[in-house]
Protein backbone atom coordinates (compact mmCIF):
# COMPACT_ATOMS: atom_id res chain seq x y z
CA UNK A 1 0.00 0.00 0.00
CA UNK A 2 3.21 2.44 1.08
CA UNK A 3 4.30 1.94 -2.69
CA UNK A 4 0.98 2.56 -4.23
CA UNK A 5 0.60 5.61 -2.04
CA UNK A 6 4.24 7.13 -3.23
CA UNK A 7 2.78 7.08 -6.53
CA UNK A 8 -1.09 8.26 -6.41
CA UNK A 9 -1.29 9.60 -2.69
CA UNK A 10 -1.61 12.92 -2.65
CA UNK A 11 -5.14 15.16 -3.90
CA UNK A 12 -3.79 16.70 -7.07
CA UNK A 13 -2.20 13.64 -8.24
CA UNK A 14 -5.69 11.70 -7.70
CA UNK A 15 -7.89 14.62 -9.36
CA UNK A 16 -5.33 14.74 -12.61
CA UNK A 17 -6.03 10.88 -12.89
CA UNK A 18 -9.47 11.53 -12.70
CA UNK A 19 -9.22 13.79 -15.24
CA UNK A 20 -7.39 11.29 -17.80
CA UNK A 21 -10.50 8.99 -16.85
CA UNK A 22 -12.96 11.61 -17.94
CA UNK A 23 -10.41 11.39 -21.72
CA UNK A 24 -8.79 14.89 -20.54
CA UNK A 25 -5.25 14.92 -22.38
CA UNK A 26 -3.69 18.11 -22.89
CA UNK A 27 -2.01 20.36 -20.08
CA UNK A 28 -4.94 23.25 -20.69
CA UNK A 29 -7.26 20.90 -20.11
CA UNK A 30 -6.13 19.63 -16.64
CA UNK A 31 -5.39 23.14 -15.90
CA UNK A 32 -8.68 24.49 -17.07
CA UNK A 33 -10.75 21.74 -15.46
CA UNK A 34 -8.83 21.50 -12.30
CA UNK A 35 -7.48 25.23 -11.37
CA UNK A 36 -3.88 23.87 -10.31
CA UNK A 37 -0.91 26.11 -11.08
CA UNK A 38 1.24 25.08 -14.06
CA UNK A 39 4.01 24.47 -11.89
CA UNK A 40 2.54 22.10 -9.84
CA UNK A 41 0.51 20.25 -12.75
CA UNK A 42 3.89 20.27 -14.52
CA UNK A 43 5.59 18.29 -11.49
CA UNK A 44 3.31 16.01 -11.34
CA UNK A 45 2.18 15.16 -14.76
CA UNK A 46 6.52 14.77 -14.89
CA UNK A 47 6.44 12.10 -12.03
CA UNK A 48 3.25 10.19 -13.43
CA UNK A 49 5.29 9.98 -16.55
CA UNK A 50 8.80 9.17 -15.38
CA UNK A 51 6.77 6.12 -12.91
CA UNK A 52 4.95 4.88 -16.38
CA UNK A 53 1.44 5.59 -15.32
CA UNK A 54 1.32 8.15 -17.88
CA UNK A 55 3.14 7.97 -21.57
CA UNK A 56 3.92 11.88 -22.99
CA UNK A 57 2.75 11.98 -27.01
CA UNK A 58 3.61 15.12 -28.98
CA UNK A 59 0.52 16.59 -30.98
CA UNK A 60 1.76 19.79 -32.41
CA UNK A 61 5.33 20.95 -33.18
CA UNK A 62 5.92 24.70 -33.13
CA UNK A 63 5.45 25.08 -30.11
CA UNK A 64 5.68 21.47 -29.15
CA UNK A 65 2.85 20.29 -27.06
CA UNK A 66 2.30 17.00 -25.71
CA UNK A 67 -0.73 14.78 -24.81
CA UNK A 68 -0.68 12.67 -21.77
CA UNK A 69 -2.44 9.22 -22.34
CA UNK A 70 -2.82 6.36 -19.77
CA UNK A 71 -0.32 3.68 -19.96
CA UNK A 72 -1.88 0.04 -19.15
CA UNK A 73 0.00 0.75 -15.47
CA UNK A 74 -1.76 4.02 -15.44
CA UNK A 75 -5.77 1.94 -16.62
CA UNK A 76 -5.12 -0.40 -13.96
CA UNK A 77 -5.70 2.26 -11.60
CA UNK A 78 -9.32 2.45 -12.59
CA UNK A 79 -10.94 0.07 -10.10
CA UNK A 80 -8.45 2.31 -6.99
CA UNK A 81 -10.43 5.18 -8.57
CA UNK A 82 -13.70 3.88 -8.89
CA UNK A 83 -13.53 2.57 -5.38
CA UNK A 84 -13.11 6.37 -4.27
CA UNK A 85 -15.68 7.68 -6.45
CA UNK A 86 -17.76 4.99 -5.09
CA UNK A 87 -17.13 5.96 -1.32
CA UNK A 88 -17.55 9.54 -1.87
CA UNK A 89 -21.40 8.80 -3.82
CA UNK A 90 -22.50 6.61 -0.96
CA UNK A 91 -20.94 9.01 1.88
CA UNK A 92 -20.71 12.85 0.79
CA UNK A 93 -23.43 13.37 -1.82
CA UNK A 94 -25.91 16.05 -0.99
CA UNK A 95 -29.19 16.72 -1.55
CA UNK A 96 -28.94 16.77 -5.14
CA UNK A 97 -27.39 13.51 -5.33
CA UNK A 98 -24.40 12.10 -7.36
CA UNK A 99 -22.07 14.58 -9.58
CA UNK A 100 -21.70 12.45 -12.32
CA UNK A 101 -23.18 8.91 -13.39
CA UNK A 102 -21.47 5.90 -14.89
CA UNK A 103 -23.01 4.29 -17.41
CA UNK A 104 -21.57 0.53 -18.59
CA UNK A 105 -21.50 0.59 -22.80
CA UNK A 106 -22.33 -3.68 -22.27
CA UNK A 107 -25.71 -3.08 -21.39
CA UNK A 108 -26.31 0.49 -21.07
CA UNK A 109 -26.94 0.91 -17.12
CA UNK A 110 -25.72 3.15 -14.87
CA UNK A 111 -24.08 1.13 -12.31
CA UNK A 112 -22.30 1.30 -8.69
CA UNK A 113 -19.05 -0.01 -8.60
CA UNK A 114 -18.33 -3.42 -6.31
CA UNK A 115 -15.54 -5.49 -5.85
CA UNK A 116 -16.21 -9.03 -5.87
CA UNK A 117 -14.05 -12.30 -5.13
CA UNK A 118 -12.06 -13.22 -7.76
CA UNK A 119 -12.97 -17.24 -7.27
CA UNK A 120 -16.93 -17.28 -6.39
CA UNK A 121 -18.28 -13.62 -7.57
CA UNK A 122 -19.31 -12.78 -3.89
CA UNK A 123 -19.08 -9.28 -2.96
CA UNK A 124 -16.12 -8.50 -0.83
CA UNK A 125 -16.46 -6.65 2.37
CA UNK A 126 -13.73 -6.14 4.98
CA UNK A 127 -15.33 -7.96 7.86
CA UNK A 128 -15.22 -11.33 5.86
CA UNK A 129 -11.41 -10.91 4.74
CA UNK A 130 -8.46 -12.51 6.32
CA UNK A 131 -4.87 -11.65 5.31
CA UNK A 132 -2.43 -13.83 4.96
CA UNK A 133 1.68 -12.93 4.63
CA UNK A 134 2.66 -13.44 1.10
CA UNK A 135 5.33 -14.69 -1.07
CA UNK A 136 6.85 -10.90 -0.44
CA UNK A 137 6.34 -10.31 2.56
CA UNK A 138 8.75 -9.24 4.73
CA UNK A 139 10.17 -11.53 7.35
CA UNK A 140 8.83 -10.49 10.70
CA UNK A 141 12.67 -9.62 12.14
CA UNK A 142 13.03 -7.13 9.08
CA UNK A 143 9.69 -5.39 10.22
CA UNK A 144 10.72 -5.09 14.54
CA UNK A 145 14.02 -3.61 13.14
CA UNK A 146 12.14 -0.93 10.73
CA UNK A 147 10.02 -0.49 13.36
CA UNK A 148 12.15 0.39 16.33
CA UNK A 149 14.11 2.33 13.94
CA UNK A 150 10.75 4.29 13.38
CA UNK A 151 10.81 4.31 17.09
CA UNK A 152 14.20 5.57 17.77
CA UNK A 153 13.68 7.99 15.45
CA UNK A 154 10.50 9.63 17.24
CA UNK A 155 12.29 9.59 20.04
CA UNK A 156 15.23 11.72 18.85
CA UNK A 157 13.07 14.44 17.16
Amino acid sequence: MARTIGVIGDRWTLLILRECFLRTRRFEGFQSALGITRHLLAERLKKLVRLGVLRRIPYQESPKRFEYILTQKGLDLYPVMMAIVHWGDTHMVDERGRPLLHEHQNCGKHFNPVMICSECGDPLHAKHVHVHPGPGARPPSEVKAKSAKAKARTRAA
